[in-house]
Parts: structure tokens; C-alpha cells; sequence
């Protein structure tokens, strides 16, 4: 056991060290020092604020480690039980608070996104106070199994059965399992505790497959279910287990279920590819049109840009409002293709193929335009577009953020040209994971 900040020099991957945990990080850790306030960073997974913990090094970079509390001296009052067996240091990689009360995962996602608005998006925590106030729970995942143990929280119930969309990696013994934290190792599950009860339903995870590199299971709002494999020595790389960005790439091939699947958000049935994008949890469509939707207050006859539109989700609940001109930049052909097949009949509704940045520079977008509604992927919209959107000059912008660290730093571009966020509103549209959805309300100072 490593104790003395003098030492840390010669650590090595496997070492312990006792730490006292501090404040969460993004991430899906928590900050702690060696040796005192000043020394060496230390990021801990399997911790929570507060805790006296034995930490195993898992990895040394220049500046910082990281590692996971392998011995927990003096736990947290909001530490519980993991309702999943992989669920711990060296298992699976999909959850990163499994070991958090739900209440105080909600409280954790708030420090994080008020960390990431003062880091990176320079706003002070007074003027955060006025715009920002809480991570907000989704409702519970419908047909949720029940959970079990004696040490089950009641809040707990929206925390499981609400992916919808789950990827499975294969192992070289032909077995699907999850990705270990931040590694290409697969670790051999029988359940997913978080996966969608029909997905939980299906023969997938009995069985090897030596023809597959690669799972995907999807169960639709509308009761579809599909199983998609990705042929084993094909391209597409590594299944991942990001969940804010678009599915895996590779080409992928249909085992069992329709061509399209049905989702039901905005008050609309969507027939979207299963491969396609769609929003992992079953009640974070209907969430994020309904808060856009009461942020940009949209008026008849009022122009809109949706961008980075997918399928058309906002697209379809601004045309509904404004009854005006609604344009879709979508660079993804699949996407394109179920916009252009679900907006269909929406009159004055126009979908555009190209990459946002490239719609905005080459005038494929027409001005003026009164509303914006900016759904980036993970690594946000960038500053080329922020300053495409701003000089625009609409009478307001909706910023859909999957990643807070994305969002700040496109909130800070903002503020440079002249624009301010007046609303921040935060959602759990990811239980158990590090994960947090944001949608923030821009106006023209």
C-alpha cells in the first residue's frame, strides 16, 4: 500500500493506494488526490464523494491516473448495492454508477454539468443558479422488470429495463458480452439488468456466435423488436458502448425482426431502420420534443432549421406549431431516407443531405430563419457552425447536448458572439451510466 505523495513516481499498474475520494468528474469518476490537496490527480472509478477508499492503478498518464476502489473503508450513505453481478472493477464497462442511489446519480449528473458550465463554458455558479437547477428523472421504463434484493431502493425501478438499444460485442470464444471500461476486452454476460425487458427476453446471450462480430438488439415504442448481426471479419470496427452517438458502423445484416421498426414519440408513429439512430430510452423522444418545445415557444409562421435532424423528430413538432417553411440538414443517408419518408406529409417540410457545417457555408440552408433546434453528436456542433448559427440571427436556439463537456464548450463560442443561455435543463435519459441529456434555451443578448 502506496500512502506517500514522494512515492507516487514509482507507481505501476496494479498498485494500491488509500485516498479519500472528492467530487465527481466527467467521466464516470471521481477526483481524488495523493498525498494532499496539491497532489498527483487521481481518477477513481466504483467511488463516491466523500469515501476513504483502497484504489487499484489501472492506468498512468502524464499528470494523472486512474484507477478503481477495489476496498471501500468508509462508504458513502448513498452507496447501495449493484443490482448486476458485472457490475464492479474489471467487469463490464456499460454502467458507471450502479453502486449510487438513484437520487444521488441525479445529483451527481448536476455537479458534473455545473463543473463542465464553469470549466469550460466560463459561467459563474451565481449565474448557473439562474438557469439551471436539477438533473431531471425520466419516467419508468414500461413493462420494467421487477427488481430484486433486499436491499432495492423503490426509486430504483426507473433505473432498469429502459435501453432500448443494447450492442454486444463477441469474445474470441465466440461468447457476447459487454466491453470492460475503457478497453476492447469482452466480458461474457447472461443478462443485462438495464436492457429493455424484451431484449432481455431474447436467446441471445445462451448462445456463441462464430459468424458474428458483433450484436444488436432493438425493442421499439411501438413493440418491434429486431436482431441485427455484423458479420464476423467484416469492417466497422470494434462494438462500442458510447451511448450518445449514432450505432456502430459495419455492415450489418438482419437475423430476426422487420425492415423498419416503429417508434411512437410526438404524439407521430416513425418507421426508422433498426440500425438507424433513435433515442435509447423509451421516454427520451417525448422528453426532449416537449422541452424544446416549451423552451422556443413557436409561433405560426415562424421559420425553423433542424439540425443534425436524423429522422425528423423536431422537425415534425416545430412543422406542426408553425404551419411555415421547416428545413432537416441530416448528413446520414439512413437518416435522411426515414425523414424523408416521415415528414412526407408535412407541407412546407424540406430535407437537406449534407453535413451541417457544409449546408451553412455553401447557402444550402435558406434565410432568414426565426427558430434552431442544434442536436450535435457527441463531440458537439464546433465553433465553425456555432458561428454560422449565430450570425444567422434567429429569434432563438435549442442546443440538444448528449455530452456536457460538448455543450460547454459550443456554449462558450455563444457567449463570444453575443449570444447567452437563458435555460439549461438537464434529463436522465441514461440511468445507471455516466451519461446525461441537455437541452439549453440561447437568446441574443
Amino acid at each position: 500500500m502506496i500512502e506517500s505523495y514522494e512515492m507516487t513516481d514509482d507507481l505501476v499498474e496494479g498498485d494500491r493506494v488509500e485516498v479519500t475520494v472528492g467530487a465527481p468528474a466527467h467521466g464516470g469518476h471521481c477526483v481524488a488526490r495523493l498525498g494532499g490537496p496539491h497532489g498527483r490527480v487521481i481518477f477513481v472509478r466504483h467511488a463516491l464523494p466523500g469515501e476513504r477508499v483502497t484504489a487499484e492503478i489501472t492506468e498512468l498518464h502524464k499528470g494523472y491516473l486512474r484507477a478503481d476502489a477495489v476496498e471501500i473503508h468508509e462508504p458513502s450513505p448513498d452507496r447501495v448495492t449493484p443490482p448486476c453481478a458485472f457490475a464492479h472493477p474489471g467487469g463490464c464497462g456499460g454502467c458507471d454508477l450502479q453502486h449510487v442511489s438513484a437520487d444521488a446519480q441525479l445529483r451527481w449528473k448536476a455537479d458534473v454539468v455545473r463543473d463542465q458550465l464553469t470549466r469550460l463554458a466560463g459561467i459563474n455558479p451565481e449565474d448557473q443558479d439562474k438557469i439551471f437547477v436539477r438533473v431531471e428523472p425520466l419516467p419508468t421504463a414500461p413493462d420494467r422488470p421487477a427488481t430484486s434484493g433486499d436491499r432495492a431502493e423503490p426509486d430504483a425501478e426507473r433505473l432498469l429495463g429502459w435501453r432500448s438499444r443494447v450492442r454486444y460485442a463477441i469474445d474470441a470464444l465466440d461468447r457476447p458480452g459487454l466491453l470492460q471500461h475503457r478497453s476492447h476486452q469482452v466480458v461474457p454476460i447472461d443478462r443485462c439488468v438495464i436492457a429493455h425487458p424484451a431484449v432481455q427476453e431474447l436467446d441471445l446471450l445462451s448462445r456463441t456466435w462464430p459468424d458474428a462480430d458483433a450484436l444488436q438488439a432493438v425493442a421499439s415504442t411501438g413493440g418491434d423488436v429486431a436482431v441485427l448481426a455484423r458479420p464476423a471479419g467484416s469492417s466497422g470496427g470494434t462494438a462500442t458502448d458510447d451511448l450518445g452517438d449514432a450505432p456502430a458502423g459495419g455492415a450489418l445484416i438482419r437475423l430476426s425482426g422487420p425492415d423498419e421498426v416503429t417508434e411512437i414519440a410526438g404524439g407521430r408513429a416513425w418507421a426508422v431502420p433498426p440500425e438507424g439512430f433513435w433515442q435509447i430510452h423509451p421516454a427520451a423522444a417525448d422528453t426532449l420534443v416537449d422541452a424544446v418545445l416549451t423552451m422556443l415557444e413557436p409561433a405560426r409562421g415562424e421559420v425553423s432549421w433542424d439540425l443534425y435532424g436524423g429522422a425528423g423528430l423536431f422537425a415534425a413538432a416545430l412543422a406542426a406549431r408553425t404551419g411555415a417553411r421547416t428545413t432537416v440538414v441530416e448528413s446520414s443517408p439512413a437518416g435522411v431516407a426515414a425523414a424523408r419518408r416521415n415528414l412526407a406529409g408535412l407541407p412546407g417540410v424540406e430535407v437537406v443531405e449534407a453535413k451541417v457545417d457544409a449546408a451553412l457555408a455553401r447557402r444550402r440552408l435558406t434565410a432568414p430563419v426565426d427558430l434552431v433546434v442544434l442536436d450535435p453528436p457527441r463531440a458537439g456542433a464546433g465553433a465553425k457552425v456555432v458561428r454560422a448559427v449565430a450570425a444567422a440571427a434567429p429569434r432563438a436556439i435549442a442546443y440538444v447536448a448528449c455530452d456536457p463537456a460538448a455543450l460547454a464548450r459550443d456554449l462558450k463560442t455563444f457567449r463570444a458572439e453575443g449570444w447567452t443561455p437563458v435555460e439549461i435543463r438537464a434529463f436522465d435519459c441514461f440511468p445507471m451510466t455516466q451519461h446525461v441529456e441537455c437541452v439549453a434555451l440561447l437568446h441574443r443578448v
